[in-house]
């Protein structure tokens, strides 16, 4: 028998990521299955790469919207994204011609939110 999706109570889904925390813990830990060896791993490779792309994306090169579409990825996989968001505002504002000014200043401030809290993650574990 059919389910009548008119009779169904949907429970609404949470949140990707609170609004007050540069990373989600949680993603994390999901997309590094768990291990904490993993975790450590991937947080430091992505504090390595955020340092190069933040560095290259502030002499705004020719392939800049490449590099915040590159850090943009990168975020999403750790579950920072606040950053992630701030990189594609920079992303699209470089691709659509507006001044990259702001958000480029805004994706800085999320780097270093987002760089911190990786940081007191490295040396909790």
């Amino acid at each position: 028998m059919p389910l009548d999706p008119d009779r169904i109570d949907f429970m609404p889904s949470p949140p990707t990521s609170p609004d007050d925390i540069p990373i989600d813990i949680g993603h994390l830990g999901r997309m590094t299955l768990g291990d904490a060896s993993l975790e450590r791993q991937v947080l430091a490779m992505f504090s390595a790469q955020t340092d190069s792309l933040i560095g290259a994306l502030t002499a705004l090169p020719a392939d800049a919207a490449a590099l915040a579409h590159k850090l943009k990825g990168s975020a999403r996989a750790i579950g920072a994204f606040r950053l992630a968001d701030a990189a594609h505002r920079l992303e699209a504002a470089i691709q659509n011609g507006a001044a990259p000014a702001k958000p480029l200043g805004d994706l800085a401030d999320a780097v270093a939110q987002a760089r911190s809290a990786v940081e007191a993650m490295l040396r909790r574990s």
